[in-house]
């Protein structure tokens, strides 16, 4: 087993990243080496013959991310896609990957469906992230992807994916970053809520949502979390991360601070 979560400092992120590997399951970190504050980090969860994206992106980023997945060799073993949500950033290139891909299944919440037709889509393959299906999408080796709700944070229906090979916790907008100067890995956690305040002071709803959401993840045994904006958070820093969100006055806190 490996686990290769490291900043790159060498490199302009040019290519996919490996950040795990144990036997044939692997996940890659597939983001646009793009020079923005809201950078989006989009993920690979490969695992034997199968493999789904997490949070695709952005629309004119699909035929960069689907050369960086041929490249891998895993184009053609792609089942799907999770959204945490509908936003543009998330779910902008949905259309590409469902027109493009016989029975893509496009795994998110009841409520983040609603919308997604909005992007041109008529009929497609929605799994239920939701207990439907138990929280829980099962791979053919019998390894499980469970689903978190995140309500709130900052979409009614948000959804957080927990990878029980890795512990790797794929967090969506919870934990997202701005910063111009990315760093592919927080290196002073301290420093970085600075960073994390840019994103969740506006953007997430209270402290009920943010500690509602941080205590649903106690009995989780997390080795990192990757955001969709952002530095990925190590296992050094993931208990700083947890309390961040415990602690966090945002959004409703702030703006109707006597009630």
């Amino acid at each position: 087993m490996s686990i290769n979560i490291k900043n790159q400092d060498d490199r302009n992120y040019s290519t996919p990243i490996l950040l795990y590997e144990k036997d044939d399951h692997r996940i890659y970190w597939l983001g646009m080496a793009v020079p923005d504050a809201f950078r989006t980090n989009i993920y690979l969860i490969a695992d034997g013959k199968e493999a789904v994206i997490v949070d695709p992106g952005n629309k004119a980023f699909f035929g960069e991310l689907y050369s960086r997945i041929e490249k891998l060799g895993y184009i053609d073993k792609i089942k799907g896609g999770i959204f945490c949500h509908q936003d543009p950033d998330v779910a902008g290139s949905i259309a590409d990957w469902v027109n493009n891909f016989k029975g893509f299944k496009v795994l998110t919440s009841a409520r983040t469906n609603v919308l997604l037709p909005h992007y041109g889509l008529k009929d497609y393959d929605f799994y239920d992230t939701g207990n439907a299906n138990s929280q829980r999408f099962t791979f053919a080796s019998g390894k499980t992807l469970q689903f978190i709700d995140a309500h709130f944070l900052h979409f009614p229906g948000a959804v957080a994916t927990y990878d029980s090979e890795s512990g790797f916790l794929f967090s969506g907008d919870v934990w997202a970053a701005i910063d111009i100067d990315f760093k592919f890995v927080v290196e002073d956690f301290e420093d970085h809520t600075l960073k994390l305040n840019l994103f969740h002071l506006d953007y997430m709803s209270s402290s009920v949502a943010a500690k509602g959401f941080a205590n649903t993840l106690k009995d989780y045994d997390i080795s990192a979390i990757l955001p969709q904006h952002g530095a990925i958070i190590d296992k050094d820093n993931v208990d700083a991360a947890l309390k961040y969100l415990a602690d966090l006055r945002c959004g409703l806190d702030l703006i109707y601070p006597d009630l």
